[in-house]
Formats: structure tokens, C-alpha cells, sequence
């Protein structure tokens, strides 16, 4: 895997944290991929590293080898880390106990399909050497041919999905669903996946990085060698009763409360607390501009406020601004 392409910005350390923060903003990790592209840059203005294909940015990630830093203020030079360790109340509020901040967050551009995969179940993953992820996509652009591949089709058993690999056609096994901007889905640990190109999403995950891959639409590479396949584990783990799985409804702002996180769509017509004070929030803006004590997001990019900020009251200073508000737990 090649590593993160950290976008330009000077670091300089904060000795103490301040007795008073704002929301943090962080540099974003950029993962080269070989189905990604360049529609993070043309989209939302990330300022990509020339000529590399783009498919993943980790915006707000606490992780072995990758870390966010805050961007700037009084913390800035912060790891994610850092702050979990040493500032925990301050900024996360009241949490349960866990060796690294319980999120990720990322953005995601297809411009070509990705592998069909799977993630661990939690009942499994120790026994696999993994870690289960559970996640949602929300898609924030999509092309018009643009879908998603989850779940099976009804009346697809095991059997059939491990002799369609056998023969190169375990897409024909697949539930495909086509996709618009502000469609989301669901993926609990166990469902297989894969992103079809054209997409580009939101991703909210538990923090985790297993993903055993089980098929690449045949795909070579340029001396002829396909990508490295999971199967075992990966039929070990898929949920093969997992049938035909819907888009999360949309019947207001909620759209996933699960025990991990929970994630909610906002049209921001008129100001409102981002959450009560003691319980921290992550706001990404899908369109206009967001404000919350002096720090302005645009679209495509995070903010995480801090339990124990005094002004925690979002304005839109744009027309038509949306969000999205995630937070840890239901």
C-alpha cells in the first residue's frame, strides 16, 4: 500500500491545550489508489498532489501509522492521538474507554469500481487477525450510471456465489442498486460490498482498516498478475442471508443510529447548537458554508467540535447549506 500524501501546511506544536478551543479542523491523509481519481480536487478543492490517482481521504483518523494533525489554532501539530490520550474530557466529553478515538472518517472517489469485499463480523474478526468495521456511505456526487453493489441477490446461496467465483462471474451474485447524490446506505460488518465507479462518497466507519477482498472483476495488472485476493476469509465472513438490502430511508434528518455512530443529514435554515455541550460532534459540509465560533467549512470539508466549546451554535453563510452531523453512539 503506498503511503498517505500528507497536504502542505506548517506544524507548530502547542505546549499546552487552551482554556478555551474552537473547532478543530485537520490535515487530510490523501491515499493513492488504482481506481481513484482526481474529482476530490475538482469537487471540493483539495489540493491533490500532481498527477496521482486520489481514492481515498482521511480526514479524521486515529490510527497506528496514520494520524490526523490539527490544521491550525492553539492545537495546532496535534495528533488525533494526542488529544485522546491527554485531553479526552475536554474535547471528546464523557466516552467509554478505548485504547484510540472509536471514528473514522473519509472521503471516497471512485472513478473506477473498487473490488468486491467484505468486513469481519465482530464475532469473527480476533479469530481472523482482524478488526470488524462496521460503516455508511453517503454519496455526495454521483455520475448518472453510478451504483452500488450490496448484499446478494434473493435466492443466491453459498454454493452459488463460490462456483460464480470460480468462474469470474461473482458480479451476477450481486445486489446492485443505482445511486444519486444524497442516497446512503448502511453496511454492517459481514455485508459484502463493492463501490461502482462514478461515485463519490462520505464514509463514517468504526475504526478499523480490515478489508479482506474476495473478487476484482478479473482485473490484471500491468505485467498480468491480478490483486490479491481473501477468499477464505472472506467467505468465512460474508452473512450469505444477507439479501437484497435497501437504501437507508430517508423520513427526516436521522439516517443511522446505531451503537458505534450516529449520523444525521441537516439543511441549515437558521442557526442551531451542533450538539449539547459535553458531547462532542463531526460536521461535514455537503453544500454553502457552515459556521460554528469564527471556524467556516465548505463543502467537502470536517470539523470536529469539542464537548466542551461554550459557542456550539452552526449558521449557514451560504444559501443552501447542508451537512452532515455525526457523532459517537446512538
Amino acid at each position: 500500500m503506498p503511503p498517505a500524501l500528507q497536504s502542505s501546511g506548517a506544524l507548530l506544536l502547542s505546549p499546552t491545550v487552551p482554556s478555551s478551543l474552537a473547532p478543530l479542523t485537520f490535515i487530510p491523509l490523501f491515499k493513492e489508489r488504482i481506481w481513484g481519481g482526481r474529482r476530490l480536487e475538482t469537487l471540493f478543492g483539495k489540493g491533490l498532489p500532481p498527477g496521482a490517482c486520489i481514492g481515498e481521504s482521511w480526514e479524521i483518523v486515529d490510527r497506528p501509522d496514520d494520524q490526523s494533525v490539527v490544521r491550525e489554532g492553539r492545537l495546532c501539530g496535534r495528533t488525533l492521538h494526542h488529544l485522546w490520550e491527554n485531553h479526552r474530557a475536554e474535547i471528546f466529553g464523557e466516552m467509554e474507554d478505548a485504547p484510540r478515538f472509536p471514528l473514522f472518517l473519509k472521503l471516497l472517489d471512485a472513478e473506477e469500481k473498487l473490488s468486491v469485499q467484505v468486513h469481519p463480523p465482530a464475532d469473527l474478526a480476533a479469530e481472523l487477525g482482524g478488526e470488524p468495521k462496521t460503516e455508511c456511505w453517503y454519496v455526495a456526487h454521483a455520475e448518472p450510471t453510478a451504483e452500488l453493489y450490496v448484499g446478494l441477490k434473493k435466492g443466491s446461496s453459498r454454493a452459488d456465489f463460490e462456483a460464480a467465483l470460480a468462474k469470474g462471474t461473482a458480479q451476477e451474485q450481486l445486489h446492485r442498486i443505482p445511486v444519486s447524490a444524497g442516497d446512503a446506505m448502511f453496511l454492517p460488518s459481514g455485508r459484502v460490498h463493492a463501490i461502482g465507479a462514478g461515485n463519490v462518497l462520505v464514509e463514517v466507519q468504526q475504526n478499523s482498516d480490515t478489508t479482506y477482498r474476495v473478487f476484482d472483476w478479473n482485473r490484471v495488472d500491468s505485467k498480468g498478475s491480478p490483486r490479491t485476493l481473501h477468499i477464505q476469509e472472506s467467505l468465512r465472513s460474508i452473512d450469505f442471508d444477507d439479501y437484497e438490502p435497501e437504501l437507508v430511508e430517508h423520513g427526516g434528518e436521522l439516517l443511522v443510529a446505531d451503537p458505534l455512530f450516529t449520523l444525521e443529514e441537516w439543511s441549515l435554515t437558521e442557526e442551531r447548537p451542533v450538539s449539547e455541550r459535553g458531547i462532542f460532534a463531526i460536521v461535514t459540509c455537503l453544500s454553502g458554508a457552515v459556521r460554528c465560533a469564527g471556524v467556516e467549512l465548505t463543502p467537502g470539508n470536517f470539523f470536529l467540535v469539542p464537548a466542551s466549546l461554550q459557542d456550539r451554535a452552526l449558521s449557514a453563510s451560504a444559501a443552501g447549506t447542508a451537512l452532515l452531523r455525526i457523532t459517537a453512539g446512538r
